[in-house]
């Protein structure tokens, strides 16, 4: 009997560890599945690759078990060189131009700027991919078990499959710490790698094998003479290397490729590098490509891939692992993300995919913009698989710039900042060259895009380049970093200095029309235009634009706070309250909606996609529930954009979600993010314009965290626009302006707790709903506020 006892305890004791056991996997992997994008087959198209970077290089990897193709970016490798296109004539012929437009002469101001207000030459070049590594394996069997994901809180790309129960593994990361990227082949068997390796591009490069174990791809981008982009020549010059790390087998070498017979493991370390010089936005033939190459994997010689891993993996946690969401479960969370995006096209929810999708944003951006990149992120992030990229990858500054950091700060990514911060400092010297001799301006200014090498006259056409105020939006991205960390140093040293030089050209900028106000001119709503009723024809030209002048309030009460704060000069703030005085109001036209120009004119597409007049809304501050008239307005401004088509592209979609977030409907700012994801998402969750543009990813990102939390009107607002659909869920680690770090917790659609890290100390308002506190906190502790509301 004992024996008995004995055997059915014994069998219980393992029941019940195996189902501790089993509980566990599911749990783990559950928990995984939250922040992975995982498919059942390799990529066919761009599009359907998954990233990696390191904010210096990029790779998009397909997957595939024949001949693997990872594409491959270096953030610096653009085609061109420095020009100055400042038009010659501009000075000259800007009072004429002014007059005109507040003449109302229109047809002729138009003229006159394209023959002396727009760059010569008017275009630049484009970001140009560095080139593809190719794996091609020898798998003629069927292959079984395929899995392709990508694991956002470790960095890493992982591909298993199986042949005749041999299963091989792929592992692909880019380092930030070691500034390297690594490929890792193995099989459960040994012996059983084969492989040949091949590292092209399509033009300007060679490449070659030295000795057993490196491949080095070298070259010179050669441009072609263009009277649009100016003069050809041998420009940009690069390199790529990569070195083989073989566990058995034996290497054969050829003239531009290596083959590995029946190794166990292979890693591959591949760098690359150009001649760019931030400091001096353009080449410096002192910087030698392969030379730089070399020294990085060097470093690594007394490495093992295991330790460079762990150190890639620690240092890519610290960053993502700040902040964690939950918006309810999902019945689909263990399905391929390429299906469970398909059911949400075909009507489905899945917040647990909205989730994922603003943790993607996220790691984009952070894999985009940071150390050891300089730039920041393009209109493709940094990964862009073209030598000619739609509209040149470039830096687009009349919203998608801007929006590309919009989650920054609030997503508790503020580093990412910095490579654009730097860069914008070196970009004010030619911008007072800019705002010298095209404007007889001090300070600095720029017009609606820039490259790397600091372009800043007027480009592409007067029809999309009039927006001397492009420079002055971007400021108030340097202005909110300050506001998110307090860090008054940073204030003193970069953000001060970029948000007053543009301000003195504002103030030289503007003049005066006939009613004595101080407007814009020559102007633009970005890229919109109006109907002339003189003439019934189409412009984009006029003067003081809605969006000028809400950026032009923004920015001066912003510097006006920061003058304070530093303690500049009075007679500076006296100047700019002054100013503020005297720009024109803004206008409620007879629709209803904010107008979007100096007079109340049709508009030649109402559905738009830009909605620049909004600037007000969001990003700026001037719109709020205590403007109830603009208030109101605003809202009418969107349903007729939307009635007449508007939001069709990615990020004027992403715009749209954060719109509504900030005129507090949930409902709405969530129909048009499931809209973005029915609409404008790729199957890799890529942003689609079309084609593939990175700003609605990072757009929508910023509007799913100001549905949860809002900062900008000097009151920190829980849960302002939380949609039903979100009945339960938490976000940790989301961040206030002010230095506060918050976590907060809703239940039944309503909040149960919110904690508050201090990270600079100092008063805040807190509001729920109606309810408002006022709390006084000391640095570095912490609040909870569950007991207030």
């Amino acid at each position: 009997m004992k024996k008995l006892i004995h055997y059915f305890l014994g069998i219980s004791i393992l029941t019940f560890l195996s189902i501790i056991a089993v509980f566990f996997v599911w749990h783990t992997r559950t928990k995984n599945h939250l922040n992975r994008l995982w498919y059942d087959h390799p990529a066919e198209e761009w599009t359907e690759a998954l990233p990696v970077g390191n904010g210096r290089m990029g790779a998009m990897v397909f997957g595939k078990t024949d001949s693997e193709r990872l594409q491959l970016n270096e953030e610096s490798l653009w085609a061109g060189q420095p020009i100055d296109n400042n038009n010659p004539g501009a000075k000259a012929h800007l009072h004429e131009i002014q007059q005109l437009l507040l003449d109302g002469d229109i047809e002729k101001a138009v003229q006159l700027g394209e023959h002396y207000l727009l760059g010569t030459p008017p275009r630049i070049r484009s970001y140009q991919t560095l080139g593809d590594l190719f794996l091609e394996f020898s798998h003629a069997e069927e292959i079984q078990d395929y899995r392709r994901e990508l694991d956002l809180e470790s960095g890493i790309i992982r591909i298993t499959y199986t042949i005749r129960s041999i299963q091989f593994t792929r592992e692909i990361f880019i380092s930030a710490p070691d500034n390297v990227m690594v490929v890792r082949l193995a099989a459960s068997k040994k012996g059983c790698l084969n492989v040949t390796i091949r590292l092209i591009r399509e033009k300007d490069a060679e490449t070659k094998i030295i000795g057993l174990h490196t491949m080095l791809m070298t070259g010179q981008i050669v441009d072609e003479e263009d009277s649009l982009r100016g003069p050809g020549g041998h420009h940009m010059k690069f390199a790529c290397q990569l070195n083989l790390r073989p566990e058995g087998g034996h290497i054969v070498p050829e003239r531009d490729r290596i083959t590995i017979h029946k190794a166990d493991v292979l890693t591959l370390f591949l760098t690359a590098s150009t001649d760019y010089d931030l400091e001096k936005l353009h080449f410096n033939r002192e910087i030698i490509p392969e030379t730089r190459c070399e020294a990085i994997l060097e470093k690594l010689q007394n490495k093992t891939t295991k330790q460079i891993k762990e150190t890639h993996i620690q240092d890519h946690r610290a960053l993502f692992n700040r902040t964690a969401i939950f918006l309810g479960q999902s019945i689909n969370r263990n399905l391929p993300t390429d299906i469970r995006l398909q059911k949400v096209i075909d009507g489905e929810e899945d917040p647990e995919l909205i989730a994922l999708y603003f943790q993607y944003g996220r790691y984009l951006l952070m894999n985009s913009s940071r150390f050891p990149g300089v730039l920041p992120a393009n209109l493709q992030g940094i990964w862009n698989p073209h030598l000619n990229a739609p509209w040149n990858s470039d830096f687009h500054v009349n919203i998608n710039l801007q929006m590309n950091y919009w989650p920054a700060q609030v997503c508790n990514l503020s580093e990412t900042v910095e490579p654009l911060t730097e860069f914008f400092i070196r970009l004010t010297e030619p911008g007072s060259r800019t705002a010298r001799e095209m404007y007889g301006a001090r300070g600095w200014n720029m017009h609606h895009l820039t490259d790397p090498f600091g372009r800043t006259g007027l480009m592409d056409g007067i029809q999309w380049g009039t927006s001397p105020l492009a420079g002055a939006w971007m400021g108030l991205t340097f202005w909110r970093q300050f506001e998110f960390t307090q860090d008054t140093a940073y204030l003193k040293l970069k953000t001060y200095p970029l948000i007053k030089g543009a301000v003195q050209f504002i103030l030289d900028f503007l003049i005066e029309d006939d009613e004595g106000r101080l407007v814009t001119a020559p102007s633009m709503s970005p890229e919109n235009s109006y109907i002339l009723p003189s003439n019934g024809q189409p412009y984009q030209m006029t003067y003081a634009a809605t969006v000028d002048i809400q950026i032009t309030k923004e920015l001066l009460n912003a510097c006006i706070a920061a003058a304070r704060i530093l303690h500049d000069e009075p007679e500076f703030v006296n100047t700019m309250q002054t100013t503020l005085e005297r720009l024109p109001m803004i206008q409620i036209g007879s629709d209803g909606t904010i107008q979007e120009w100096i007079e109340d004119y049709t508009e030649a597409e109402p559905g738009h996609r830009h909605i620049s007049h909004l600037f007000g809304l969001h990003p700026g501050t001037q719109i709020t529930p205590e403007t109830p008239e603009m208030f109101e307005a605003a809202k009418k401004t969107i349903e007729r954009r939307l009635a007449h088509g508007g939001g069709h592209t990615g990020w004027s979609r992403a715009w749209i979600v954060n719109f509504y977030a900030r005129l507090l409907d949930g409902e709405h700012a969530y129909h048009h993010l499931l809209q973005l994801l029915q609409k404008s998402t790729l199957m890799n969750l890529f942003d689609t314009h079309p084609p593939f543009q990175i700003d609605g990813n990072f757009g929508c990102t910023a509007g799913i965290a100001e549905m949860l939390l809002q900062s900008h009107n000097g009151v920190i607002h829980l849960l302002p626009a939380l949609p039903v659909a979100w009945q339960e869920g938490y976000v940790k680690g989301i961040c206030a302006r002010g230095n506060f770090t918050l976590d907060i917790f809703w239940e039944e659609g309503k909040l149960k707790k919110a904690v508050f890290h201090s990270g600079s100390g100092g008063q805040c308002i807190v509001r729920y709903k109606d309810k408002m506190i006022t709390l006084e906190t000391q640095k570095g502790e912490k609040y909870g506020l569950e007991k207030f509301f």
